[in-house]
């Protein structure tokens, strides 16, 4: 049996749209060499709520990262940007062990 190790690094994608639209998106985007987990959710809100999805991303030992706090972050930002816009959404947030991120294309949310 053979064993792999790589150094720990995660982020998560959260994002509202159509799950089967969002999960063919991910099937493309890992063609590259990847691995994403994608949990269906429920975003709830002041006011609203909306279904969408959590994507998991890791830095996997069968394609590692050398330097994963940033190779994985823009790939993370890579398929963030590819589902809001496939996806016609307003803005998705990333999560990693130190920082959250959010990004949007929406008016009134640049800052101040």
């Amino acid at each position: 049996m053979m064993e792999m190790t790589c150094p720990t690094y995660w982020a998560k994608i959260y994002i509202a749209g159509p799950v089967p639209i969002i999960e063919q998106i991910c099937r493309e985007f890992v063609m590259e060499g990847g691995c994403v987990t994608v949990t269906p959710t429920n975003y709830i809100y002041t006011m609203g709520e909306e279904s969408g999805v959590e994507i998991g991303m890791i830095n996997y030992p069968r394609f590692p990262k050398d330097n994963p706090g940033v190779e994985l972050f823009d790939q993370a930002v890579r398929l963030g940007n590819e589902i809001l816009e496939q996806c016609c959404q307003g803005s998705y947030t990333i999560m990693t062990p130190t920082d959250t991120y959010f990004f949007s294309r929406r008016r009134g949310d640049e800052k101040k």
